[in-house]
């Protein structure tokens, strides 16, 4: 359990509005209305279908249901137990072979099986296709950090678990029908019913309507699809699975889930199921509906498509912490994830790291370091931005590290990488994202004749400045030298140096760029520029400095 904050934050948190607060606050309500919620331990809750690997959506809900967890917490002074169940739903029949996966055909055989029944395609070292992806979500969750329990839909039912609600259920059956079926096509509603048998013979989960019921028994009758012959078998001991939407219900009930999060493709499958619970006599959970994720040109994230980014690509130019800025911020509104935001989201984060120290308390709660680090956020000095970091990457073609830490100790001569771990990882996370989305995008264009001059003017500038000159003082030179010659509006004059100098359509603080990248590079690359060799480079290499600069922007 996280450890209380001081006594300040704590009388903050009563009254802080970040939204985790506000969702915590929700949760108190429910127990306080709950019949026994003053003694129960809060349940959590997340689902997952392991009949794909772990995403990024799943790292999302995780994360998000973790700081409501936290701030509830809080609230509550540490006084409540508290549980976070990830529930794998591998009872769950195999419907199609995955694109992705290997031994396809191995796979085609065991179509309908459950998956914790279906081998696994990947190698001998698990029993099954839902065991491999169990383990490989559990790896996930603990790479994160994450405080969770691990519960098997599989082990659950088989274990008895969900007996005395699966009984409860067979007793309701006919409201869970009245429910259900208004909501289906005439087909489908020829055969539902809210119990999946699970064949003896086939192992098969088998889609049949029940030909008899026996409440008492604790059973149900039904045809065998192959023979035709009347099979009876029990509700309990793993015999059955529910169908969907009555399965969420008979979980939350069974399990006694209080707050359970779901993405806005799933709000009828939560209006449903919240039915269903209150037919089991149960109250269902505090729910919490986000908005999806859309590619670059604003369309829905898919798996299949492929159109969208995996954690480990993220992961691969930018922090953990950065990810979880990114699903903290605004969880009920549609946000674009491609890479583009990468860059952006790191310097917020660096931000919101940056001011936290001097914050009051009310702030700090609303800070979304504090639920990033669940209120112990570290300590970072940084001398200088991501995107200035990419910046100078991009000028000095710098392929190691230690080419850029030579460039930020002639900004900051005190920072080493062992005293600025975070700014260490940055460099290489801009090094990363250099090479796999700047570099290819970069356009350069020669200088107008009008622009021409005023580079030269800003180089025989810069030749006369002070050794101590800082970024400031280089930026108001910088915005003279727009001013002299004429540009209207001052922004064409940037303009010109982001597209000329750097090749791209915007770019960072142009006084911080020269103050990092030095006064002497700085004239050196101008001279290079008017001279056309850094668009006679980019020809070279095969970008067409006609088109438009590149989309990638830093700023």
């Amino acid at each position: 359990m996280p450890q209380a904050p001081e006594a300040p934050l704590q009388a903050a948190a009563q009254e802080a509005r970040a939204w985790p607060f506000e969702e915590a606050r929700r949760l108190i309500k429910r127990l306080e209305k709950l019949e026994g919620g003053a003694d129960k331990a809060v349940i959590f809750e997340t689902g997952y279908g392991p009949s794909g690997l772990p995403h990024i959506g799943t790292f999302g809900e995780v994360a998000r249901t973790t700081m409501v967890r936290h701030a509830f917490e809080v609230l509550t002074e540490g006084k409540r137990k508290t549980r976070l169940v990830c529930f794998s739903d591998d009872m769950d029949g195999l419907r199609k072979v995955p694109d992705n996966v290997p031994n396809r055909d191995m796979l085609a055989a065991h179509i309908g099986k459950p998956l914790s029944s279906v081998p696994d395609p990947f190698s001998n070292e698990y029993p099954s296709f839902a065991a491999h992806n169990n383990a490989r979500l559990r790896r996930f969750l603990d790479r994160f950090g994450f405080e969770y329990e691990f519960l098997s839909a599989t082990e659950c039912y088989k274990a008895g678990k969900f007996d005395a609600t699966l009984l409860k259920m067979l007793e309701v059956y006919d409201h869970v029908m009245d429910i259900i079926l208004p909501t289906l096509g005439p087909e489908r509603r020829a055969t539902y019913s809210p119990f999946l048998p699970v064949s003896p013979k086939s192992g098969k989960v088998l889609q049949v309507p029940m030909v008899e019921r026996n409440p008492k028994q604790g059973t149900i009758t039904y045809l065998d699809p192959d023979t035709g012959a009347k099979v009876e078998t029990p509700v309990t001991g793993g015999r059955v699975k529910c169908q969907w939407k009555a399965d969420w219900a008979m979980r939350w009930t069974a399990l006694g889930v209080d707050y359970e999060m779901a993405g806005k493709d799933l709000i009828d499958s939560v209006t449903l199921s919240s039915r269903i619970c209150r037919a089991l006599g149960a109250v269902p959970p505090e729910s919490f509906i986000y908005e999806l994720f859309l590619d670059q040109d604003g369309a829905k994230i898919s798996k299949s498509k492929g159109n969208g980014l995996t954690v480990d690509e993220w992961l691969t130019y930018a922090s953990p912490e950065s990810l979880s800025l990114f699903m903290f911020q605004k969880p009920k509104a549609a946000k674009k994830l491609f890479f583009d935001v990468i860059p952006k989201t790191v310097d917020e984060y660096l931000a919101f790291l940056a001011k936290y120290p001097q914050e009051e308390a009310k702030a700090k709660l609303d800070n979304p370091i504090w639920h990033i680090h669940a209120g112990t956020p570290p300590q970072a000095e940084l001398p200088i931005s991501f995107a200035l970091l990419l910046n100078l990457v991009s000028v000095s073609n710098a392929e190691d590290k230690a080419t850029l830490w030579g460039f930020i100790r002639k900004y900051a001569p005190d920072a080493t990488p062992e005293q600025h771990p975070v700014l260490d990882h940055l460099v290489g996370y801009a090094l990363a994202y250099y090479h796999a989305f700047v570099r290819p995008a970069k356009t350069y264009r020669l200088p107008t004749e009008h622009e021409r001059k005023a580079l030269q003017a800003l180089a025989d500038a810069l030749g006369k400045v002070k050794p101590d000159a800082s970024g400031e003082d280089l930026q108001n030179l910088v915005y003279e030298v727009g001013k002299t010659h004429a540009f209207e509006p001052l922004r064409a004059w940037f303009s010109a140096l982001y597209e000329v100098l750097l090749g791209q359509a915007q770019g960072p603080r142009f006084g911080g760029f020269i103050e990092l990248y030095g006064v002497e590079n700085t004239r050196r690359l101008i001279d290079r520029a008017i001279k056309g060799e850094l668009a006679g480079e980019a020809k070279r290499h095969g970008v067409d400095r006609k088109k438009p600069p590149g989309r990638i922007s830093y700023s």
